[in-house]
């Protein structure tokens, strides 16, 4: 029989609904399923907004309390999906109850405080996840396999970008995403992480970054009403303002380990794009690239190919590819955010199961954090800065 394991997700907003549906949904599509997620204790700020939460996410019961949720005997995973200065308080101590813990990204504010929540994990014993699900893109995790073939060849540079444009409005809200002490950076760790994570997964270590990381809008009008609604929020000049103390867009050159070279460029005040989150590679024998907004589809060129041909082709991702078994029986049938995250939790799940550490876990988290801090230190200082280890 399978195992049924008890979830407390901590959070309400919009990032808890798509946990709440990954684990609604996943042994939907991964049948056997390794464990079935059972959503047993929604949290949230107060009692009324638990409630609704947990009507609305599906879960047994809900709390206002996440110490006592934690310190319960029938919860096996504590899901983090609070604003970043609450990660480090509270994995820490579903660690040291020996829960089960997934947290959203960026896994702290700060390389430091990233470190704390690694050693708490390292000296848990249990399985620890910290959630860059795009890389559980089916095209991206191709990707992974095309390159470790060594299908591309030897590794020569990297080209990411993640571009939005929700923030560059600015009768945007103050939200908590543009306040240092809540966020702990803007640009660089809300969106800048994950391709970060890209770059990890895809080529390898980052040893140093040469950044230029630049506020746009200084000030904004002060957040009122209920939830975060990034682009969504209701906007307006009138009223009291608030400082901007993060950033709104980084550019960084990157020098990896084993000799690649690199950039990304992320920004939330690129006019016209939504989503855009790409890579490019390109190796010794070929390249290889993808456009999360046409998540279905991988463009590849191999060096080999005849002269008449050679060029990028386009592969549309499908049951032949990573993860294909569980999703669409026909390639680019088409797939969304919501498919990575349900990818997401069967690999945590399986990991639990398994008791082998998943990735990316909280090691890999603590190392994204600390390229974050040598970016935005390197944008101060105008200096290459070298990746604390």
């Amino acid at each position: 029989m399978t195992k049924t394991l008890n979830v407390a997700m901590i959070g309400g907003g919009f990032m808890g609904k798509a946990h709440a549906m990954a684990y609604a949904a996943m042994p939907m599509f991964f049948w056997p399923a390794p464990a079935i997620p059972h959503r047993k204790v929604l949290v949230d700020l107060n009692a009324e907004m638990a409630k609704q939460g947990a009507a609305r996410y599906g879960f047994e019961e809900s709390s206002s309390d996440w110490k006592a949720t934690i310190a319960r005997k029938d919860v096996d995973v504590i899901d983090i999906v609070t604003p970043n200065d609450s990660h480090a308080e509270i994995a820490i101590a579903a660690l040291k109850a020996g829960k089960h813990v997934i947290c959203e990204k960026p896994l702290a504010r700060t390389g430091a405080e990233a470190k704390t929540m690694l050693e708490a994990a390292q000296k848990s014993g249990v399985i620890h996840m910290v959630a860059f699900n795009y890389r559980r893109t089916p095209g991206v995790a191709f990707a992974k396999k095309l390159i470790e073939e060594g299908r591309i060849g030897k590794i020569l540079n990297f080209r990411g970008t993640y571009l939005q444009d929700w923030s560059a409005d600015p009768s945007g809200p103050l939200s908590w995403r543009f306040q240092k002490n809540i966020a702990g950076s803007g640009t660089v760790g809300d969106i800048g992480t994950h391709v970060l994570d890209f770059a990890r997964y895809l080529v390898g270590e980052v040893s140093a970054v040469n950044a230029i990381v630049k506020t746009y809008i200084p000030e904004r009008p002060l957040h009122t009403g209920g939830l975060d609604k990034l682009g969504a929020s209701d906007k307006s000049m009138a009223g009291p303002m608030g400082v901007v103390d993060v950033d709104d867009e980084m550019i960084t050159l990157l020098k990896f380990q084993n000799g690649a070279v690199g950039s990304i460029e992320a920004s939330r005040n690129a006019h016209g794009r939504n989503n855009f989150l790409t890579f490019e590679i390109h190796g010794t024998k070929g390249s290889i690239a993808f456009n999360y907004e046409r998540m279905d589809e991988l463009q590849v060129m191999f060096a080999d190919d005849p002269a008449e041909t050679r060029g990028f082709r386009t592969i549309y991702t499908g049951p032949n590819h990573p993860y294909g078994q569980g999703l669409w029986p026909i390639p680019a049938l088409g797939i969304g955010y919501g498919e990575t995250k349900i990818i997401e939790c069967y690999d945590f799940f399986s990991a639990i199961i398994s008791g082998k550490q998943p990735s990316p876990n909280f090691e890999d988290g603590y190392k994204i954090s600390a390229i974050a801090d040598a970016i935005l230190e390197s944008g101060a200082s105008e200096r290459w800065v070298n990746v604390a280890n």
